[in-house]
């Protein structure tokens, strides 16, 4: 998306009865950096998705919490990796908006893999929340819900 004409990162306000963009102008770098973690998990590269977490990241999965980025790569990042290896995430909606020094990405995809020999399609939902550092935005809160699609 093209920022000519934008001060500061923010984009124009909408025509009377025009729904705002899905992400912000502001964001983008924000859902860059939640692309990048995303990519680093699923490819397995947990030291590469590490880098995109804050060391008190709070993640939220199946009603547990890990509560910094050193508890998620040593315990359920290599469970989350191992699922993803396999599995086609197909991207339905995206919504991010950023302001200041925090931004917020909340995605919602079809996962589809095998299981049991049997094929499977999850609904996924996904918030992560980021904090702009002064090496760029990192993820500090990740929760993520699915649910089979019927």
């Amino acid at each position: 998306m093209a920022a000519a004409g934008f001060a500061q990162g923010q984009a124009p306000a909408p025509p009377a009865g025009a729904t705002a963009p899905a992400v912000a102008v502001a964001a983008q770098p924000a859902v860059d950096a939640v692309d990048a973690f995303s990519a680093a998990l699923q490819a397995g590269d947990l030291s590469a998705a590490g880098r995109w977490l804050a060391d008190d990241v709070l993640v939220l999965e199946s009603g547990g919490a890990e509560r910094s980025r050193a508890q998620y790569l040593q315990g359920h990042a290599r469970h989350d990796a191992q699922f993803l290896k396999d599995a086609q995430v197909q991207p339905k909606q995206r919504t991010a908006r950023a302001s200041g020094d925090l931004a917020w990405v909340g995605s919602e995809s079809e996962v589809h893999l095998t299981r049991d020999g049997k094929p499977l399609t999850l609904l996924a939902t996904e918030t992560m929340v980021l904090r702009r550092t002064a090496d760029g935005w990192r993820i500090v809160h990740i929760h993520w819900s699915s649910r089979p699609r019927r």
